[in-house]
């Protein structure tokens, strides 16, 4: 019944009024809904099924258009893409026939790859990257070592920062902020380790000169803290401790080999530090510079009275100026024996053994008992003359630097002391400036540097010669009865005397004298 059924309504759609596709007799709905007509009653195709079908028909448009206003974008942009399948299936078509005609050739690739890197074998673009690979897996250690230079330049920089005054203005002292210097002394150490550990590698060599010249740095800062005011024994046992480890070369005869330039084992280290604590004394001197104009000036019109007693006799005008020099040389003399003082006594305890004299430590005495043969049997060497043995030089060993610093030190007084106390004519403070010298030399005599005899030469006559006015000073004191010699020996003497019984009286009293103390002081004025 299908088959006639189906060819009775296909007439339907091949009337040129309304021409429409044909549908295919194999489509299941097409075969279903013939199978339904052929069930139906006549009177149901004719009243019931034209209804059935225009309800149909409305509610599959209203399923449409509600479709297309939900969708009609997707619906679009798929009608889009199908639009290009027709062209893009013959495009992948051809590019995988080309990939299959290039399998032959990348495989070909391929085998010559593996063989190119294989690691049965050497390759340097292998070992570029096996060094590449531990450097990457080595970063850190590669940056804590690269930083090495820069902690040690920062350890140095804080260590050797502006000083700070402890105390107040009169009795403070400076102080360093040098705690980091033995971070640095490690950091240091640590990196002549890895250079010894890696001696060709350029990257420790460049690290090891940073590192050399940061350290020069530290020396020249260690070198600039010996002379800064305030210096105590604690810090310069600690500068000098590390100046030993710093610069190895101060502390020994580098160029003999032996310890055999010094009297001690302080090496240069000790004339270094006597030089640069000299230098912080000449500049604290130096900073008295104000009351030495002062002096200066009262030296000039001490010479300009001088030479107007020259051209005219006076009626008995005598110098009666000095104060400013009395002062200045107050200053000065206080401050020369401070820090005399505390130079020389510093310097024996950080040096202890440059108080034994040349030649006299053990070390020197093995060495000079090691050194009986000569190194040199003929004197001369294809006719040069051969230097001695270091037994037969008479230069070695060297004495201590401490041997001659009290005499260079006296001698800045003394110096001092020549061209300004002429100017101090009022014998009550000419007395107390020769008092005060007899003091300061008491303090280092505690030291083995006494010179309370070189009074006797700071009023020569040759040396009040310079001058131009010793003749008619003298001519004018041999007037008045008593010579200018004579009052100058009877002025220190009588300075002595005065020093020697007030030190007898502290004596006697510091010796805890019981009830004959009065007595005992009376027999010693009386005895003086």
């Amino acid at each position: 019944m299908a088959d006639p059924l189906y060819e009775l309504l296909a007439s339907y759609f091949e009337s040129p009024q309304n021409p429409r596709q044909l549908p295919s007799p194999s489509d299941p709905v097409t075969s279903n809904y013939l199978t339904r007509l052929s069930t139906l009653p006549l009177a149901s195709l004719t009243s019931t099924e034209p209804q059935s079908l225009s309800q149909s028909s409305n509610s599959l448009l209203i399923s449409l258009q509600a479709l297309s206003t939900r969708s009609h974008k997707s619906v679009i942009a798929s009608s889009e893409r199908l639009s290009t399948l027709r062209t893009a299936l013959p495009t992948i078509a051809a590019e995988a026939s080309r990939l299959q005609d290039a399998i032959p050739s990348l495989d070909d690739e391929t085998v010559r790859f593996s063989q190119k890197y294989s690691k049965s074998g050497d390759n340097l673009l292998l070992e570029r990257r096996r060094k590449a690979m531990l450097v990457a897996r080595n970063i850190d250690r590669l940056s804590d070592v690269l930083d090495l230079p820069t902690l040690l330049s920062s350890a140095i920089s804080s260590s050797s920062g502006p000083t700070t005054s402890v105390g107040g203005s009169s009795g403070g002292s400076s102080v360093h902020t040098t705690s980091n210097y033995g971070s640095a002394l490690d950091l240091h150490a640590h990196i002549k380790r890895l250079h010894t550990l890696y001696p060709h590698s350029r990257l420790i060599e460049s690290i090891s000169t940073q590192a050399e010249g940061a350290m020069r740095v530290m020396t020249t800062n260690l070198i600039a803290s010996l002379r800064t005011q305030g210096f105590k024994l604690a810090g310069g046992m600690r500068t000098i401790g590390w100046l030993r480890r710093v610069a190895p070369e101060l502390d020994e005869n580098w160029s003999r080999g032996k310890r055999l330039n010094m009297g001690g084992n302080e090496g240069s280290l000790g004339a270094l530090f006597l030089v640069c604590r000299l230098s912080n004394l000449v500049s604290m001197l130096e900073a008295l510079g104000p009351l030495r104009e002062l002096a200066d000036q009262e030296t000039e019109k001490r010479m300009q009275n001088t030479g107007k007693r020259e051209g005219a006799q006076t009626n008995g005008a005598v110098w009666s100026g000095g104060q400013q020099t009395e002062r200045y040389l107050k200053r000065y003399i206080e401050i020369f024996r401070e820090q005399s003082f505390a130079i020389i006594s510093m310097y024996k305890s950080i040096f202890p053994s440059s108080s034994l004299g040349p030649g006299s430590t053990p070390d020197t005495q093995r060495l000079s008992s090691s050194l009986k043969t000569p190194a040199f049997k003929s004197s001369t060497i294809n006719g040069i003359a051969a230097p001695k043995p270091l037994e037969e030089d008479p230069f070695y060993p060297l004495p201590s630097a401490l041997s001659t610093f009290p005499l260079h030190l006296v001698d800045l007084l003394t110096d001092t002391l020549r061209k300004f106390l002429p100017n101090v004519q009022d014998r009550g403070s000419r007395e107390s400036l020769l008092t005060q010298v007899l003091y300061c030399a008491g303090s280092l005599g505690r030291l083995g540097g006494d010179f309370s005899m070189i009074l006797a030469s700071l009023n020569d006559p040759d040396d009040d010669s310079e001058d131009g006015a010793g003749d008619d000073e003298a001519a004018r004191e041999e007037s008045d009865g008593v010579t200018h010699d004579e009052n100058e020996n009877e002025e220190w003497v009588e300075v002595m005397k005065k020093h020697r019984q007030l030190a007898g009286r502290l004596e006697l009293l510091a010796s805890g004298v019981g009830g004959g103390s009065t007595t005992s002081l009376r027999e010693a004025s009386s005895s003086t």
